[in-house]
């Protein structure tokens, strides 16, 4: 992170959800594969999804922008009131299996737990405020991030939109009354670094919750697009700024 660490000092961390703070995506993925496919029957389409298949390709986007895309692929215009049926059967959906398998993780509380005593901690995420609040609870996670601290493409905005849309991440930037040279986000998807950075978030790309197997690939995808450095747990965060903040302090003694 040494983009940051002659810039001001951060004041808040603005933390993505699912795949970042939780390892929501894989249980996710697996509800939500269900009503992908029963949706992709309802429009005539042949094509199906495993959950592994479909959390390869859509990781980061919201189920209204998938469902939107499956339909315009088979060249279906959906009406916005089914659109919006179909969403909230997903969203049901998913909450309810989220709630029922997540659990916390300790080395994440005890981490963010010590990172709230000198950083603002909010929650900027694609997902609606619903499944975040479940998994929030889940996770025992709810009392770091208080419901004025979630922010949601899909919930807190006049119109839905999904990451890498920047648009979630200025609401937030507006409403906490911070300079976006003065957080940094944390993200693990791609779709949610190009829209930090494209809020002008300096960004940190996780690597905690993504499997082995792909931590390479995604690690240089991160890069790609424009994250200032890497992390593969949440205590490597603590580490990386307590060493931004004495590099600063040092800097300013000179």
């Amino acid at each position: 992170m040494t983009a940051s660490a002659a810039g001001p000092p951060v004041e808040a961390l603005l933390c993505d959800a699912d795949g970042c703070l939780f390892p929501s995506e894989e249980p996710a993925f697996e509800a939500s594969a269900g009503v992908t496919n029963e949706f992709l029957e309802a429009i005539g389409a042949e094509r199906r999804f495993t959950a592994e298949e479909l959390r390869l390709a859509t990781t980061g986007k919201t189920f209204r922008t998938t469902a939107a895309a499956l339909a315009a692929e088979e060249g279906v215009a959906l009406e916005p009131a089914l659109l919006e049926g179909w969403v909230e059967d997903e969203r049901r959906a998913v909450t309810a299996h989220l709630g029922r398998v997540l659990a916390p993780d300790p080395h994440v509380c005890e981490s963010l737990g010590r990172l709230a005593r000198g950083y603002s901690l909010a929650l900027v995420s694609s997902s609606a405020i619903g499944r975040i609040e479940a998994c929030l609870r889940a996770t025992e996670l709810d009392r770091l991030f208080p419901a004025d601290k979630r922010f949601s493409a899909e919930s807190s905005l006049p119109v839905p939109t999904s990451k890498p849309d920047p648009a979630v991440y200025l609401h937030a930037l507006e409403r906490l009354g911070v300079a976006p040279r003065r957080t940094l986000a944390i993200e693990d998807s791609v779709p949610g670094a190009l829209a930090a950075v494209g809020a002008g978030c300096p960004t940190i790309g996780n690597l905690t919750f993504v499997p082995p197997g792909e931590r390479v690939e995604r690690a240089a995808a991160l890069e790609s697009a424009g994250v200032d450095g890497l992390i593969s747990s949440w205590g490597e965060l603590e580490l990386l700024l307590l060493e931004t903040s004495d590099a600063a302090a040092a800097g300013a003694a000179q």
